[in-house]
């Protein structure tokens, strides 16, 4: 791995650390998770914005495959990876530990690192930062307007459905496609395994998507009638 690319790491890692701390003086009584979601919120954004500013050619996002990474992609990717140990140890200091969402960073972190020492398949490992935070800030927006008391209103559902709309396409048109390339190309085998593994991780949480989706139009009408005869029983 090279020297810059581990100083990158290190000051992203205190950089994040320091940009939570910052938060939680901001809000000092809002929740833990409140706070990181801020942080993670700030991260998906810029890693959405350094990827596009990575990209070589526009008319094939990924390409060149299997190639040497360049400078710009090695530092997208540097970045992102001290995010994601920054993250890491926060989600095991917060109110409850995920495992599914603990498999998704120790493959993630894996395959970053995988990619940064290797230095190669730049353009496919952008790509697949891209995808997979495109649809972030509106999942965390979806946590941060229930803990605002936005709970259960027509905003919080519209911040439901706009992240299951672009975590769909993202991830389940956009990724599978990412992954078939991955595999297919000359990339080493803990890069093609990573790639895979993201995806099978990403499978799941569409799944877990769809019934919650499922359930929150179900509910919705439910719940305003329950609204509506409450109404009427006050009145009467």
């Amino acid at each position: 791995m090279e020297d810059y690319v581990r100083k990158t790491i290190v000051v992203g890692v205190v950089s994040w650390t320091a940009a939570f701390i910052v938060v939680r003086r901001i809000f000092p009584k809002r929740s833990f998770d409140f706070c990181n979601r801020i942080v993670s919120t700030i991260h998906a954004t810029l890693a959405v914005i350094l990827a596009s500013l990575s990209v070589q050619d526009w008319s094939c996002p990924i390409c060149p495959m299997a190639s040497q990474s360049s400078y710009r992609q090695m530092q997208v990717l540097a970045v992102s990876l001290s995010y994601l140990i920054y993250d890491m140890v926060c989600c095991l200091f917060g109110e409850m530990v995920n495992l599914d969402n603990t498999i998704h960073h120790l493959v993630s972190i894996i395959g970053l690192g995988a990619g940064l020492c290797y230095q190669k398949c730049g353009s496919e490992m952008v790509a697949a930062l891209w995808v997979t935070e495109m649809s972030s800030p509106f999942l965390h927006l979806r946590e941060l307007l229930k803990e605002s008391g936005y709970r259960d209103t027509p905003l919080n559902l519209a911040a439901d459905f706009l992240f299951a709309i672009i975590f769909t396409y993202a991830r389940m048109l956009a990724g599978p496609y990412l992954t078939y390339v991955t595999l297919s190309a000359n990339n080493p085998l803990l890069i093609k395994a990573m790639g895979l593994g993201l995806q099978l991780v990403s499978t799941f949480w569409f799944f877990k998507i769809v019934r919650m989706m499922k359930y929150k139009l179900t509910k919705r009408p439910t719940s305003e009638n329950g609204i509506k005869h409450n109404i009427r029983k006050k009145i009467t």
